[in-house]
């Protein structure tokens, strides 16, 4: 049975003045991908099942790690999974 999980990642593109793109680039990817999430000012949040949010992490992550030196940090939780439809404010 996949479960529902929660993740907060926070992306950093290295040496980068400009990091507007790299996260536009990784938002536009959780809307491909249709899941739930909501920005943060140094964080995104998503809501979805186990298989589909770690795969969008792990393509998110290598679409900024091709371009240049990048740092993601990740905080999975099975714990609070609700999603931003529950608690107000959603993408």
């Amino acid at each position: 049975m996949v479960k529902q999980i929660s993740a907060q990642v926070s992306l950093y593109p290295l040496g980068e003045t400009d990091l507007a793109p790299f996260i536009l680039q990784f938002w536009q990817l959780l809307e491909e991908r249709g899941l739930s999430y909501q920005r943060g000012a140094m964080s995104t949040v998503i809501w979805g099942n186990e298989e589909e949010v770690f795969a969008v992490i792990q393509e998110g992550f290598h679409r900024t790690a091709v371009a240049v030196r990048t740092v993601m940090s990740v905080t999975f939780s099975n714990a609070c999974p609700s999603s931003p439809d529950e608690v107000g404010g959603s993408h």
